[in-house]
């Protein structure tokens, strides 16, 4: 199969050279490849935010290489990967989690750890090797390089796998998790509306939201528009999630919360 796209995910932000200097590298290697950044504000080392990012944005992007890299790990051992799945995508990144959630939701062909030294940069930091590893591997394959040369054969059932939080539905209430909080302070949970039916979750009704000791009511919404503005409000997001808001304020900073958080949900 042949790709002319990459799309690239990391937790580096813009403010440094890091991702430029990626783009450079696939360029360089293969000067016609398509680069699609998804994003590079995942919050430093957030593993499980970057999976699942990873996994929503994917359905949206064109089958090609998609380089992914929250990689705290680099320099200590873990393994670097091209993931295959059953619908042609290549994934590259580390083994710590950050690929397979998406791979598995779509279903893994082949894997094969980046051994062979053809398809570095000559020289290999400690430190950055998502410009001397990966960056090298993903512009290879958009350049013609086959999966199989890129390194050994890695069985997927080896590979590392985070455990993602799983909401709890009491007779009374929801606790969920906070999975991600994007640049407008909207706190997205791991919930969908399936699990929010046994308490009637339509437009108009209040709940009770709980975060640590502090308890704040909401509405549910079906748009912003539905609010006033300073409302908290609680809605089904884009990609399906439950999330918490402020309509045209701060909802992270209301409740000085983050990834990984958690909070409850009780109907009133």
């Amino acid at each position: 199969m042949t790709y002319d796209t990459v799309t690239f995910l990391s937790d580096f932000g813009l403010l440094d050279d890091f991702v430029g200097v990626c783009h450079g590298v696939m360029r360089r290697i293969a000067p016609d490849v398509k680069i699609v950044d998804i994003s590079h504000g995942v919050a430093p080392q957030a593993i499980t935010e970057g999976a699942l990012l990873l996994a929503r944005a994917l359905p949206y992007m064109p089958v090609g290489v998609h380089l992914a890299i929250v990689d705290p790990g680099v320099g200590r051992g873990r393994r670097a990967l091209a993931i295959r799945t059953v619908d042609g995508r290549v994934l590259v990144g580390p083994d710590n989690g950050l690929l397979v959630v998406a791979a598995d939701r779509i279903g893994i062909d082949a894997v094969r750890e980046l051994t062979n030294v053809r398809y570095r940069l000559e020289r290999v930091s400690r430190t950055f090797h998502a410009r001397d590893i990966f960056a090298p591997a993903a512009a290879h394959l958009v350049a013609g390089v086959a999966l199989e040369d890129l390194g050994e054969a890695v069985d997927p059932a080896t590979l590392v796998r985070i455990a993602l939080p799983e909401p709890e539905v009491g007779a009374s209430a929801v606790h969920a998790t906070v999975v991600a909080v994007d640049r407008f302070g909207n706190l997205e949970l791991n919930l969908g509306r399936p699990q929010l039916g046994a308490f009637g979750f339509e437009a108009g009704k209040r709940v009770e939201l709980l975060h640590g000791s502090n308890s704040y009511y909401a509405v549910v919404a079906e748009t912003f528009e539905d609010a006033k503005r300073g409302d908290l409000i609680v809605y089904e997001d884009s990609y399906g999630a439950i999330s918490v808001a402020i309509s045209g304020g701060d909802a992270a900073r209301l409740f000085d919360a983050s990834a990984g958080d958690r909070l409850s949900i009780l109907p009133r």
